[in-house]
């Protein structure tokens, strides 16, 4: 298992001195610091408060479960979105969010149409092993992931070669940027610890096609 890390200054992403950290097949860059501390403090406290979380379910085995999660989906409002066999249809933007979005939009080189938020309140909410593929997504999707609050272990792994796993530590004001062939050849997770953790709010931006 990998556990690699990148850059921690908002300053290296337009010298060109960041990196892949898969070996092969798609692409991910990982920023620890890209919001400062104060921005992430105050947005944290924002969406902590003014996003509109509901708790989802799903079935399992016959049986409807809740998620062992909140979410919350904004967007374009022509732009619906289903996961895990869950429609959702946007809440309109909010300040907030289009203030994280513009931020990453200037490196993901993409404007995002929707976002998915999952609040994770403690060490036992998680999300098990997937891809971003959903057929609204299209083609080889670029997903901007962004964390505020307790830092939770993100993994990747192959899909053919299991024993290829990347480990990376989400900090407070962190982003991912998954491109390029990562949704169709890799699964991520955000698993379960029995640690004592305070909450995490984790946006993950797409564009629908």
């Amino acid at each position: 298992m990998s556990n690699l890390t990148l850059f921690d200054t908002p300053e290296t992403l337009t010298s060109g001195r960041y990196r892949n950290l898969l070996p092969r097949d798609g692409e991910v860059l990982f920023f620890p610091n890209y919001f400062s501390k104060s921005d992430s403090d105050r947005l944290y406290k924002d969406l902590m408060d003014k996003i509109l979380w509901q708790q989802d379910q799903i079935r399992f085995f016959g049986k409807m479960i809740d998620l062992p999660r909140k979410t919350a989906w904004y967007g374009d409002n022509d732009k619906p979105y289903t996961y895990s066999g869950i429609p959702m249809q946007p809440h309109t933007w909010t300040p907030d969010l289009v203030e994280i979005k513009s931020q990453i939009e200037t490196i993901a080189k993409v404007d995002f149409s929707s976002v998915l938020l999952n609040l994770y309140r403690d060490g036992k909410d998680s999300v098990s092993w997937h891809s971003d593929n959903e057929k609204e997504l299209g083609i080889n999707p670029v997903i901007g992931s962004v964390s505020f609050g307790a830092t939770r272990t993100f993994k990747l792994r192959h899909l053919i070669d299991k024993s290829l796993v990347i480990k990376i530590e989400l900090t407070h004001g962190s982003f991912v940027l998954m491109s390029g062939k990562t949704q169709h050849c890799w699964e991520h997770e955000i698993p379960k610890t029995s640690q004592k953790l305070l909450p995490r709010i984790n946006l993950t931006f797409r564009v629908i096609k």
